[in-house]
């Protein structure tokens, strides 16, 4: 009797899988350039405006701008489409036939898109700085390699927790418009009612701040809530690591109990 030798299978095979299915879409690549055109549109506005704007700002403070109001809703479209898309075509059936293990599943598309967003988070920063930098020909602040290592950084360990977060919500409420809403009022408006709640000091501690605030340097004012950070950058990363690992262990114990 001769033996067959199977390839291709378990998490390999499973990260394989969505990797292709990740590349072979176009929502994909059109949310990659809506993001890359919104920060380039953003960084070129910002220089033109430091001409005569009275509110001087560095090449990094610019980028970080565009990456927070403007390049992170395509980041989180798509790595919210990634998940949410496949209910909505009933391609998840075939995914969770050939991929039976559902923490599995939940665990290679997670996989495919750290990678993916922190080189795209690193990457749209460096571009943003070096476009409002050239724009702005000497207006504002200038620019520090340490700051601007630190929000080109920041930005890609933001945007890739921010996927990771998206896919968690994604995972637990199968809905696109649920994710997207969801998502959106953690990062936004749920700050906002905490602090005119009397409650100032909880408003770092969620990941739209803490994310900003890991692309500050220590000891300089968020420019979205124009305070410093009560934390280094780092633990901005790692307060946004920890809303990402719990949206995934929800959406994880969802898939299991729902989609078994």
């Amino acid at each position: 009797m001769t033996s067959v030798e199977v390839r291709g299978g378990g998490l390999p095979g499973a990260v394989a899988a969505e990797w292709t299915k990740f590349w072979s879409v176009r929502a994909t690549w059109w949310c990659l350039i809506a993001g890359t055109a919104l920060m380039l549109g953003y960084s070129t506005l910002s220089g033109i405006a430091q001409h005569f704007d009275e509110d001087p700002q560095s090449a990094n403070t610019i980028a970080l701008g565009g990456g927070f109001y403007l390049a992170q809703f395509a980041v989180i479209a798509l790595a919210t489409l990634f998940v949410t898309s496949e209910y909505a075509g009933g391609g998840i059936r075939s995914t969770l036939l050939w991929t039976p293990v559902r923490p599995r599943v939940v665990l290679a598309k997670a996989a495919v898109l750290l990678p993916v967003l922190i080189a795209y988070g690193v990457a749209l920063p460096c571009a943003g700085m070096a476009l409002a930098a050239a724009v702005k020909n000497g207006h504002g602040f200038p620019t520090t390699l340490e700051g601007a290592f630190t929000t080109a950084s920041g930005m890609g360990g933001y945007f890739a927790l921010l996927g990771l977060l998206c896919t968690g919500i994604g995972w637990a409420l199968r809905s696109a418009a649920g994710t997207l809403v969801t998502v959106i009022v953690v990062l936004v408006p749920l700050p906002l009612i905490v602090a005119s709640l009397g409650l100032p000091d909880l408003v770092p501690y969620f990941p739209g701040i803490a994310g900003v605030n890991a692309m500050v340097e220590a000891g300089q004012p968020n420019p979205i809530t124009m305070a410093p950070a009560p934390y280094a950058p780092w633990v901005g990363l790692l307060i946004c690591a920890a809303w990402a690992v719990a949206a995934l262990l929800t959406g994880t114990a969802v898939v299991r109990r729902r989609d078994a």
